[in-house]
């Protein structure tokens, strides 16, 4: 298992490498550069660009600027963001955890509600609530997450408003509030981004999880205990959930890095101050060294995400066990 996981992990840090390196001359190939964009205006002399860009080592060979990202990166320094004027790491520090509360609220709604209608769906298959509960996925399942997330402000925050819809607390009352009313102010505020990527991955892990337990009713082993004369609610969720659990699993191991690509529509139509909102920010004002640095810690989570897959299908799964 040791050996397995060693490799893995070798495995993992190549694809980072090779992501960052792709992004890295994808970037800097691409026509413009942030002089123009962020430290520079129409109207600025080309004497004070091209001295923005002699600061900023712009103006240096394309294979020497990957050296020295790559030794800045072996030192730990993800370099300096031009717009924010600020080391990369120190915005990555202020926005990753409030990127991980996001995502990790939006994973346990998604993946409870998830699992939960398709169970429902599976247990009254080809009955008018399953078919009602599959067009609801599905209407979720193709929204565009940036059309769901205006729908949620138009809906709860104009028309009823209910929750509010920019950034993670009230900034006048928050100070002034004891423990539990900064608590519900913060779990206000976090409602309406949470649940839109909630409702996003709820669908497709109900139609996934659906499908495999329709699957695995049809197996030898669950006729024969339901032969054996237990409840069909025994057998759905003590012998076929457990083995209908691999598929959802898999989407499990991709669901970090599938929500910080859907968090930068989400984050920004919010105003919510993670990793999303620091990623658009970066791609409107070609911020190189954020970008890249964003793009690292999204493989990073892959990699993650694969080898938490793996460990649990081995849990759910005796026979990877075995294996």
């Amino acid at each position: 298992m040791a050996r397995l996981l060693l490799r893995r992990l070798a495995h993992g840090a190549l694809i980072v490498w090779l992501v960052a390196t792709a992004t890295f001359f994808l970037l800097h190939v691409a026509p413009g550069d942030p002089v123009g964009t962020t430290l520079a205006s129409p109207l600025t002399p080309p004497e004070v660009r091209t001295y923005w860009r002699h600061v900023y080592g712009l103006d240096r060979p394309l294979p020497e600027q990957y050296a020295r990202y790559l030794s800045s990166l072996a030192r730990g320094e993800l370099g300096f963001s031009f717009p924010h004027q600020r080391p990369v790491r120190d915005l990555l520090a202020d926005a990753i955890p409030n990127s991980l509360l996001l995502m990790g609220v939006s994973i346990v709604l998604a993946f409870t509600l998830g699992i939960g209608l398709g169970i429902v769906q599976a247990a009254a298959h080809g009955r008018p609530l399953d078919w009602g509960l599959g067009v609801g996925a599905l209407f979720f399942y193709s929204m565009p997450d940036f059309w769901l997330a205006l729908m949620m402000v138009l809906v709860f925050a104009y028309a009823l408003r209910l929750f509010p819809v920019n950034g993670m607390m009230d900034a006048v009352l928050y100070p002034y509030l004891g423990l539990w009313g900064r608590l519900a102010d913060r779990l206000r505020h976090l409602v309406l981004p949470a649940t839109t990527l909630a409702l996003l991955s709820a669908a497709a892990i109900a139609r996934y999880q659906r499908a495999a337990l329709l699957d695995v009713a049809r197996e030898p082993f669950i006729l024969a205990a339901r032969a054996k004369g237990l409840s069909e609610r025994r057998l759905m969720l003590h012998h076929s959930l457990r083995n209908a659990l691999l598929p959802v699993i898999t989407i499990f191991g991709l669901a970090f890095p599938a929500l910080l690509g859907g968090t930068v529509f989400v984050e920004g139509i919010f105003s919510w101050p993670g990793m999303g909102l620091l990623t658009y920010e970066a791609i409107s004002n070609r911020d190189y060294p954020l970008l890249v640095a964003v793009v690292i810690i999204a493989s990073v989570l892959v990699v993650l995400g694969s080898l938490v897959a793996d460990m649990l299908y081995a849990l759910a799964d005796p026979r990877v066990r075995a294996g």
